[in-house]
Formats: structure tokens, sequence, C-alpha cells
């Protein structure tokens, strides 16, 4: 390709990338329906070609600086809430290996966001059955097993907390092998349950004056240890 054309790609690529952001932000399109939406209304009903379409990475940066400009007085005491809500869970679901996964671990989380989670157990039946012991009410999909499309999709059980939706993929215990990996920029892809909450201390310092004056301060005082009390 030539400079001109290269330079247009990087552009339209751009493009792209601010709308897909956008539509993430405003509405909390996945990034995938997100980058689809935001090519056809940038380039009509023209195919683009894979090299036009920006990655998940330009995009995140993409929601950061969407965020940083309009969500700048809310979207660190939301992002306190999910996370602080996200280290009850994980702490409640423990014996099952919990990982954080998402916008609230990579720190994009807005208004439209839920909690993800990764699980490991012997089998999904058994967290399920553990959730349904604690009068949780749970509804069944499924999910991409990260590993890539060569392995099927696992079962995922969504559920309320806290009026927050929770999203937690289940998935065998020999799958902790490569759970813990980092993405192309270095950042972890999933954080165990020491790592969120060394990133809710840090959140903490940072924007302290933040969330001194937030509601999301609320403590939990119910748990999923234990079952309720008849």
């Amino acid at each position: 390709m030539t400079p001109n054309v290269i330079e247009e790609v990087l552009l339209l690529r751009a493009e792209i990338a601010a709308a897909a952001a956008r539509l993430i932000a405003q509405d909390g399109h996945d990034y995938n329906t997100a980058k689809r939406k935001a090519a056809k209304q940038i380039l009509g009903d023209t195919q683009p070609p894979l090299n036009l379409l920006p990655d998940n990475a330009q995009i995140e940066a993409e929601v950061r600086s969407y965020q940083s400009l309009f969500h700048a007085d809310t979207q660190p005491a939301r992002l306190f809430r999910l996370r602080t809500l996200a280290v009850d869970i994980m702490e409640g679901l423990a014996a099952f290996h919990p990982y954080l996964t998402g916008a609230v671990l990579n720190g994009t989380a807005g208004p439209h966001d839920d909690i993800h989670l990764q699980l490991f157990a012997d089998s999904a039946k058994e967290v399920e059955i553990f959730l349904l012991n604690r009068n949780l009410q749970i509804d069944i999909s499924e999910t991409p097993h990260f590993k890539g499309p060569r392995h099927g999709a696992v079962e995922t059980v969504s559920f309320m907390w806290h009026k927050e939706g929770v999203h937690a993929a289940l998935y065998e215990l020999d799958d902790l092998r490569g759970a813990v990996k980092t993405r192309g920029d270095g950042k972890l892809m999933r954080a165990d349950l020491a790592a969120v909450r060394a990133l809710l201390v840090n959140s903490t310092h940072e924007n302290a004056s933040t969330h001194e004056n937030a509601s999301t301060h609320e403590t939990t005082h119910d748990n999923l240890t234990e079952p309720p009390t008849p």
C-alpha cells in the first residue's frame, strides 16, 4: 500500500474504534457487536476488509478516552462499586477458584457493565447447586471458551447480587492451567481474588475524594459462604 492509502486505513480504523467506543459506553454493547455496528455506520453496507477493523485494545483505549471526557465525575465511583462487589462475590465463591474478567477488571466499567467471572470446578452442576442453595435465582446460557473456537462453549450462570448483574462462566478444573495469561499489551486477561483486592486498594488511594462521597462505600453483610438460615 502507498503511504496515502496506509494513512487512510489508519484514519478509518480510528474512526471505527471511536464510534464503537461510544456504542459501548452509551448503550452497553459488547466489543464485537459495537465494532460491527460502528463499521456499518461509517462504511454503510460495504463489507470492510479485516485490516480495516480496529482490534479490541484500540477500542478499549477509545472507551477510556470517552469516559475521561464524559464520565469522569461518575465512572471511578462506578468502577469502585463493581470491584468491591466482585471481591465480595469471589470470597463467597473461593471454592471454585474465581477469576475476574472484562470491563470491571480492565477499569473501563460504566453504567451498563456487569461483573464477569470465570469459575473452575469438577462440574458446572456443583456451582449451580451451590448458588441455588443460597436462594439465588440463576439463568443459564453459554459463553465461548477462552481457549478459542476449537473448544466447546462453556455453561454460564447469571444472577443478581446487590442489584448488579453477575455472569460466571463455568470451566473444568483442568482449564486452570491456561487461565493466567497476559494480553498483548502485558495486562492480565483475568485476575484472581488477591489481584482484584490489590486493584481495589489502588483505586481507593487514587480516587479517595470521589469514593469518600460516593454511595459505593456500602458494605455487604450477607455473603455466599453459608446458605441462609431458614
